[in-house]
């Protein structure tokens, strides 16, 4: 029960940090290091996958809305039709925007990450736990501040390099992802709208949810799981053979 909601117990502490961190809200009332090593993954997975569950706090629906760019892109590629949205025809320019957003979310949070776990100076000195654990503290700090989440996993201990790292995190997490969205709406407002042809692939159909859905967990699990495999991963495997972190 350590660091858990000790009044509705840990059911509620689970709930609660998984609507906190789907929502980018960024409250909690159970402190995420303290979580399984299956737990603390899931909580990490949820902002990794980039807000696109309720929408986040400040940015709205538009890390769906590119997804969904990128789907109907993809549906095009695959059955040979048209990619178009909302009668917008979806076109080189339009691709490249979304996926220059796609990439610099874990540009920054890996980046920052690995820096931090190579010194021994101002990274691993401000951990609480070692090993794959320990990763993980760093991980979160950086995936919460680029995703604009605020929840911290409360097991890493401050210093001005880290503070000053997680700002600059924030800052580009959010206001350089704005740019290739701007780019994009842009790009797509100047466009004329044509009606829909017989080749036109529908996006309001099961199929092209279920491809949506797709998308998004391909992609977070292709940028994300290498880490992901190293810190809570790894921990689970190892928590079943006896080591504790």
């Amino acid at each position: 029960m350590e660091g858990k909601e000790v009044r509705n117990g840990i059911a509620e502490s689970a709930l609660f940090a998984t609507v906190t961190t789907d929502a980018s809200c960024g409250a909690v009332n159970g402190m995420h290091d303290s979580f399984t090593a299956l737990g603390g993954m899931v909580v990490l997975t949820n902002i990794m996958l980039g807000e696109v569950v309720f929408g986040g706090v400040g940015s709205g629906l538009y890390g769906i809305l590119i997804m969904v760019v990128i789907a109907v892109f993809v549906a095009g590629l695959m059955v040979g039709r048209t990619p178009e949205y909302l009668g917008k025809k979806i076109e080189s320019y339009d691709v490249k925007m979304s996926m220059l957003y796609v990439l610099i979310f874990p540009l920054i949070i890996l980046s920052l990450t690995a820096i931090f776990v190579l010194s021994s100076a101002f990274g691993l000195s401000a951990l609480t736990n070692t090993g794959p654990h320990g990763l993980t503290e760093i991980l979160y700090a950086f995936t919460s501040g680029a995703g604009n989440n605020g929840s911290a996993f409360a097991g890493l201990n401050s210093n001005w390099q880290l503070n000053v790292a997680i700002g600059w995190d924030m800052l580009i997490g959010r206001l350089l992802m704005m740019i290739p969205v701007l780019a994009l709406a842009g790009n797509l407002a100047q466009k004329k709208s044509v009606p829909p042809s017989p080749g036109t692939f529908p996006v309001n159909t099961t199929l092209f949810t279920v491809l949506l859905v797709s998308v998004i967990l391909i992609l977070s699990a292709l940028t994300f799981f290498p880490a992901l495999s190293l810190g809570p991963i790894l921990e689970h495997l190892q928590l079943h053979a006896g080591q504790l972190y």
